[in-house]
């Protein structure tokens, strides 16, 4: 069995790194191209970042104007979008909230047959170096880790764990997902620009990797709302693949294999004296 044979076992993983803007349709445009590019390649997962759907420099109440229902038109077109070209498209959204008028920051998952499989609201809130995300976006009220399985095309499962760009600063999040059995989490971003925040957003996707022992994936929106360096970390934190400021995409074939066996040669998850307990 050649090399290449051997890598589609694996589960091929597509970054895509966009500039989404406030043209709902022209996002959409652009996450169906970056899908279609994917699926040219082989992909059997295509990640988008946070707030593909709208985003803007500074969150404001337009978000909750144009926010929409999981069963809504945007979220509607994905899914016709994964089933056409049988991937599993995972993709943020603006989504309303019955209970408050302020909407969710929602990660969305759907697979090949156009179902939606997960639904991921963020935890937590960017209410730092300025910003106030809470003050137009609600968060989350379940604080379970979201976790589920993507099939690669020979048949290979993945099990991918969400998150939402702040969250990365958060290890609480991390090793729940790991004990949720996460082998690749996807930390879906809009990362502000500003001094150091570029370091940190690479240094804290490899503690992640690092100290939970799985691939992270992170991709962000470009330049000038966000940093673009989408990057893909295995479970010692080497980074596989890196993009760079522009639109983009990078793919990588991946297998849940990698992360036992990183495990069996640093077994750290075993060796814990301590639990993750939330706060009430």
């Amino acid at each position: 069995m050649t090399e290449r044979e051997k890598a589609r076992l694996d589960v091929r993983v597509c970054l895509a790194q966009i500039a989404s803007g406030t043209d709902i349709d022209h996002n959409l445009e652009l996450i169906q191209r970056a899908a279609q590019h994917a699926s040219a390649e082989g992909a059997d997962l295509v990640v988008f970042p946070e707030y593909a759907m709208y985003e803007k420099k500074m969150v404001d109440a337009s978000f909750a104007a144009v926010a929409q229902p999981v069963t809504g038109p945007f979220v509607a077109a994905l899914a016709a979008t994964a089933a056409a070209l049988c991937i599993t498209v995972v993709a943020g959204i603006v989504e309303t909230n019955e209970d408050d008028p302020r909407p969710y920051n929602t990660i969305v998952v759907l697979t090949p047959d156009g179902v939606l499989q997960a639904r991921y609201r963020k935890m937590h809130l960017f209410d730092s170096y300025g910003f106030r995300e809470s003050e137009w976006i609600a968060p989350a009220t379940d604080l379970s880790p979201v976790v589920c399985d993507v099939a690669g095309r020979s048949g290979q499962l993945l099990r991918i764990g969400l998150m939402t760009c702040y969250d990365l600063r958060f290890p609480e999040l991390g090793r729940e997902l790991a004990d949720a059995g996460a082998d690749l989490v996807l930390v879906c971003s809009s990362w502000v620009p500003g001094a150091d925040k570029a370091e940190q957003w690479r240094i804290l996707a490899q503690a992640r990797a690092i100290e939970n022992s799985y691939f992270v994936g992170a991709v962000s929106q470009c330049p000038p709302i966000s940093i673009g360096r989408s990057l893909l970390a295995d479970p010692a934190g080497r980074v596989l693949a890196e993009l760079g400021l522009s639109p983009d995409l990078v793919t990588v074939d991946l297998s849940a294999d990698q992360v036992r066996q990183a495990r069996r040669r640093n077994p750290a998850l075993e060796h814990r004296r301590h639990t993750v307990q939330r706060r009430p």
